[in-house]
């Protein structure tokens, strides 16, 4: 039996040492050797969203993971490439995140081709734009302990990415070397806003950076394909404040973009492409975005509509709107669904405005003065659009209409003006803008009437005068066959 124990001991070593080795050979001697170490990348690793989704190091950095022989392992004829530097970084990101089909079979359900939005965006700008990022993905992101944006341990996580983008746009040192014109103090007017406050207290579903700027695609906002250009940030704020479900939690209401899109401002803006139209940031504010207060409001809509604040002022209205807590311009006019305004806003009826406030037993004076003007504004407009049928009329004849025309803009520039004016609700100050307008539409009027009469007055002269030069030659005629007569019979 002694004599077997040697044999049974070298049958049952010679079984198991190829499966030892065979373990040997499949594990990430990388892992194993850097864990040993206890160094911070493979500490890090741990958690890393890579690793659960079965990459290992080898896969960024290249090598043998499978020899624990350090100059096998690291040698370049097995694709090392060591600690990627510049632009390898986001190329070696890019070889997976860029190809769809691989990152759809490996489970990832999120956005793919980071690396070419990257290449497009205002973060590879810079001295070398060409051929040097100004941001790696591991700038955001991290090396090895990169999370999902969703962990809240991500620099990418809602509570932490403003903090993350602010750690550059914050520094007016760094900031200065790539653009120097762009502001430095955006973090603190975020945390101003309704949307940095609720970020600040925990709130993961409100805006911020990434949700307005987007996270890869990020591009300066005087370009057109830059989520927060002009033309595009209806659309922008809109992915939030049209979803219901993102707003139920604060009880606000998803019509504004709609409304927004059927306004005077949204059509100027969106289908007549004016640039210097209004959106939503020019009313709330950037980064640091809130809802104009009451007594705010009127310095909001003041900003382009300077003459009409300062009327408003100085007017009756501005006492009794403060006195009522009511919002200036928002009473009349209302927010996000401004119409033009029309002279049916003088009125009474359900498109009228005055109605809300003014009436026969409510505030008379108000009633019979907003009937006045209505009334001015009504005679106005109905010979101003007399006038230019009238003028229409004599130029399909022939007659010269152009100074008639041109005079008639003078009437037209007043009516326009009206609607300024009407801001002060005094009847005075409303007939002085009024009246000369009035004067010019009826004085263009009355040469209109007269160019059409003239031009009756030439068509009557003309059959007149047409019948005395066919009456003469007939007379003519027949006392020249008289004379030829009378030669012929001598």
């Amino acid at each position: 039996m002694k004599k077997l124990l040697p044999l049974l001991t070298a049958l049952v070593m010679f079984i198991l040492l190829p499966q030892f080795g065979a373990h040997a050979q499949t594990e990430d001697q990388c892992i194993s050797c850097h864990a040993s170490m206890d160094d911070k990348p493979s500490a890090a690793f741990r958690s890393d969203v890579h690793r659960s989704a079965g990459l290992s190091c080898a896969d960024c950095h290249g090598g043998d993971r499978r020899s624990d022989d350090m100059e096998i392992a690291m040698n370049k004829n097995k694709g090392f490439v060591g600690v990627p530097k510049g632009n390898a970084i986001a190329e070696t990101c890019g070889k997976c995140h860029d190809d769809e089909e691989r990152m759809r079979k490996a489970g990832f359900k999120g956005e793919t081709g980071q690396l070419k939005a990257l290449r497009a965006s205002a973060h590879s700008f810079g001295t070398k734009a060409t051929d040097a990022l100004i941001m790696q993905c591991t700038n955001c992101h991290g090396a090895h302990g990169v999370r999902r944006h969703d962990d809240p341990e991500s620099p990418v996580s809602p509570l932490r990415v403003v903090g993350l983008c602010s750690s550059c746009h914050s520094n007016p040192d760094y900031m200065r070397r790539f653009n120097p014109a762009l502001a430095t103090d955006q973090l603190a007017k975020y945390r101003t806003s309704v949307h940095g406050m609720k970020n600040g207290a925990g709130d993961t579903r409100v805006a911020t950076c990434a949700d307005c700027h987007t996270g890869h695609s990020i591009r300066p906002a005087e370009e057109t394909t830059s989520s927060v250009n002009a033309f595009n940030i209806p659309t922008t704020c809109g992915r939030c404040h049209s979803d219901a479900d993102r707003m139920k939690p604060y009880g606000i209401p998803t019509t504004q973009l709609a409304e927004y899109k059927s306004s005077v401002h949204g059509k100027a803006l969106l289908e007549k492409h004016d640039a210097s139209a209004p959106s939503c940031n020019d009313c709330h504010g950037n980064h640091g975005a809130a809802p104009p207060n009451v007594e705010s409001i009127s310095n909001v809509c003041g900003t382009c509509h300077a003459l009409n604040a300062e009327l408003f002022r100085q007017s009756r209205h501005k006492v009794e709107f403060d006195r009522m807590g009511k919002p200036e311009c928002e009473t009349c006019h209302g927010n996000h669904g401004v119409q033009p305004a029309t002279q049916a806003m003088f009125s009474f009826d359900r498109d009228g405005v005055c109605g809300k406030c003014h009436g026969p037993d409510r505030a008379p004076v108000g009633y019979k003065t907003a009937l006045k003007m209505r009334s001015m504004l009504d005679s106005l407009v109905g010979t101003i659009a007399m006038a230019e049928r009238r003028i229409d009329e004599a130029e399909q004849k022939g007659m010269e209409v152009d100074d008639i025309r041109f005079a008639l803009r003078d009437a037209n520039q007043a009516r326009l003006q009206s609607r300024t004016a009407v801001h002060a609700f005094n009847l005075e100050e409303f007939s002085k803008v009024l009246d000369p307008g009035l004067r010019i539409a009826t004085t263009s009027l009355s040469d209109a009437n007269a160019a059409n009469e003239e031009y009756v007055y030439r068509r009557v002269g003309l059959a007149v005068v047409t019948l005395i030069i066919t009456l003469t030659i007939v007379l003519l005629f027949f006392f020249i066959r008289h004379i030829e007569k009378k030669q012929a019979a001598v």
